[in-house]
């Protein structure tokens, strides 16, 4: 399982030229204004930080309508229950939508290899798990036992989980209630 990223095999980062060119494109194509500070739909989407996923179309989602926190793998950390806390209590919602995939960079590393690459390479071993796993399902599943068993959120009854099909497209519901240990 490699774990290393080649520089010289990848394309052409953005630039802030390129950026801002194309931010005054869309703002005057395509902005619509200050949106409200709350969430329309009254939903955070915890997802994968993937680039294949398109989270707004794929959950028919507008600029406004549900707050969007992605890290690698969509899995439930620490910082997502701090970001999950925020948005129910601070901002209102009430629903939790936790959205994976298939394909996931996660399942294709070891996590005893990628620590001991870091620790190589820094003389520091990180504090933090990268969580991988191997079966997108199981994650989902997992990461919806964390949200019901954390004691810091208000809204535990709205949670669903899916399985985006990176090559079909498809999104795939979870039932929490085929999960082990339940």
């Amino acid at each position: 399982m490699a774990t290393s990223f080649d520089p010289k095999a990848a394309p052409s980062p953005l630039t802030s030229e390129g950026i801002r060119a194309h931010n005054e494109l869309w703002r005057r194509a395509e902005f619509r204004g200050l949106l409200p500070l709350r969430p329309a739909r009254a939903t955070a989407v915890v997802a994968c930080m993937d680039s294949r996923m398109p989270i707004f179309g794929l959950l028919g989602l507008e600029p406004g309508d549900a707050h969007i926190i992605r890290n690698a793998g969509g899995v439930v950390t620490d910082d997502v229950i701090r970001s999950l806390i925020l948005s129910q209590r601070a901002m209102g919602t009430t629903a939790i939508v936790l959205v994976h995939h298939t394909d996931c960079g996660l399942s294709k590393i070891s996590e005893d290899t990628m620590r001991a690459e870091l620790e190589a390479a820094t003389g520091l071993a990180p504090r933090f798990a990268f969580e991988a796993f191997r079966d997108p399902v199981a994650a989902v599943r997992q990461s919806i036992r964390r949200l019901e068993r954390s004691p810091f959120l208000l809204h535990k009854d709205a949670i669903c989980g899916f399985v985006y099909d990176v090559a079909s497209g498809r999104l795939d519901e979870v039932c929490p209630n085929d999960a082990p240990g339940r």
